[in-house]
């Protein structure tokens, strides 16, 4: 996911990905000289940031994602669709994602009725602002675009 979708979209929007979060699973944490995950983020030169511990509230954006995909998406599609292949329900999947991205309104914190696409897009500028030139650039002008 990472690899084929994520790194790719921030870096089709000219956004480096510098830090993720993750929940401490041992899918996500361990030695970092012999961990996948970490080897990978190592090699995209992603810092990775673990939710504090005893406190769920650091993930509770993730929580809430998880809990409206599973309302709105999968009680719906188990109930109306047999898939013999993951295939078939990842298809189901990135339509939906879609969809609560680039059509659906939001209430969530930031959005404001809008899609959170609008958001991340009207919003873009602050992360462009606060680009750390690179050591093998020679950039030093600030970035903004004006939010429509």
């Amino acid at each position: 996911m990472l690899n084929d979708k994520v790194i790719p979209f921030f870096d089709e929007e000219g956004i480096p990905l510098l830090r993720i979060l993750t929940d401490r699973g041992t899918e996500y944490c361990g030695k970092i000289e012999n961990h996948s995950y970490q080897l990978y983020l190592g090699t995209e030169d992603v810092d990775h940031s673990g939710t504090k511990a005893n406190h769920p509230q650091t993930n509770g954006i993730c929580d809430r994602f998880h809990e409206t995909m599973k309302n709105e998406f999968y009680d719906i599609a188990f109930r109306k669709n047999f898939y013999r292949f993951l295939e078939e329900l990842q298809v189901g999947v990135d339509h939906w994602i879609e969809k609560y991205n680039e059509q659906r309104p939001h209430s969530a914190q930031y959005c404001y009725g809008k899609t959170p696409m609008q958001t991340f897009r009207e919003a873009k500028y602050l992360a462009l602002e606060k680009r750390i030139p690179s050591a093998e650039s020679s950039e030093s002008t600030t970035y903004r675009t004006e939010a429509a």
